[in-house]
């Protein structure tokens, strides 16, 4: 587990924020009001957030990207974001006040979606046929990556750069054997265009190799040190919300209709169940607490990052994540 080097006067009284006035804490989040927003809407809905003082009002994002500068700048004091995208944010503006607080996204939806029946299943099926992604498609991103610890000879695969609007209907068309994409979103846009679940495979870059994690909540560093126990509360509001969503994901989405009354239920209840079961509840998760990184798969992740994306300093781990503000092992979901 990192150090806890960061923030070394914090206090573990977060019930003593609940004892005076509401702290503002509007929060950042990454994409719209969706599936696996849901923890954050129970947390308002159940009032976990009110009864730690906190006064939070969610904001959505435009991308994995988004919230980072919003948080950096001091314009929200806490969001929800890529790390990945926060490592190089942070290695290309060293002195800005933001980092990871929490890891929600053990596993990143990193994936390559394909078709059994146009013989994609496992990685080394790829070679040979032709692989949808869009140019800035934050999987596609990582393909490197996952070419180098699966074996693939990326020199056999033919790669079709596509849209995002035409990325899941190519795949149902047939004209290419698959596409690079977050894996609960293609998965169920192939399954809406009438492509049989059982013949779409996701491989999970994160079970081939791909030791970076995925989305964390962050938070502006001059606020948290104002304001530590606002933030250790507002991280364990979060997890009550996470820990009432594994049990009634139903009822969680449900927390979400009010702030967004056009949404599909169904459908978002079957994004959620997905981001559950392949993002955040993972074995390494079960056993270990949610909010916690492990320290040497994050030195790796950091070290593979180098394959995508050329580094102006050299990193330092204790820059992108602090443990600082969790219970010692994270927060037990079982």
């Amino acid at each position: 587990m990192i150090q806890r080097t960061i923030f070394t006067a914090i206090g573990l009284s977060a019930v003593a924020v609940a004892a005076h006035a509401q702290t503002s804490m509007p929060f950042a989040l990454d994409w719209r009001f969706e599936g696996p927003s849901a923890p954050y809407f129970v947390a308002i809905q159940e009032g976990y957030f009110a009864d730690a003082g906190l006064e939070v009002e969610i904001t959505a994002g435009q991308g994995s990207l988004d919230a980072i500068p919003k948080v950096a700048t001091g314009a929200f004091p806490i969001g929800f974001a890529d790390i990945n995208s926060l490592i190089k944010f942070l290695d290309q503006n060293p002195d800005a006040p933001v980092i990871g607080a929490m890891m929600v996204y053990d596993k990143p939806p990193f994936a390559i979606v394909g078709r059994r029946s146009l013989g994609v299943e496992e990685p080394l099926d790829l070679e040979g046929r032709t692989l949808g992604a869009p140019p800035p498609d934050g999987a596609f991103a990582q393909w490197p990556i996952f070419v180098a610890e699966t074996g693939i000879d990326a020199s056999t695969v033919t790669i079709e750069p596509v849209g995002f609007p035409t990325r899941e209907p190519s795949l149902a068309e047939g004209t290419v054997d698959a596409v690079t994409g977050f894996s609960f979103t293609s998965f169920l846009n192939t399954s809406r265009l009438g492509v049989p679940e059982d013949d779409i495979s996701v491989i999970l870059m994160a079970d081939h190799g791909v030791d970076l994690y995925g989305n964390v909540i962050i938070v502006n560093t001059d606020f948290a040190e104002a304001n530590p126990d606002a933030v250790s509360a507002f991280l364990e509001a979060v997890a009550k919300g996470v820990i009432d969503t594994i049990a009634d994901p139903a009822a969680a989405v449900e927390a979400i209709v009010p702030f967004n009354p056009a949404m599909d239920v169904e459908l978002e209840l079957r994004r959620l169940e997905l981001a559950l079961r392949d993002n955040i509840v993972t074995d390494w998760v079960l056993a270990n607490g949610m909010g916690t990184i492990d320290a040497d798969r994050f030195a790796n992740s950091i070290e593979q990052i180098r394959l995508t994306y050329e580094y102006q300093n050299e990193p330092d781990a204790s820059m992108f994540f602090t443990d600082a503000f969790l219970p010692e092992g994270g927060f037990p979901l079982e």
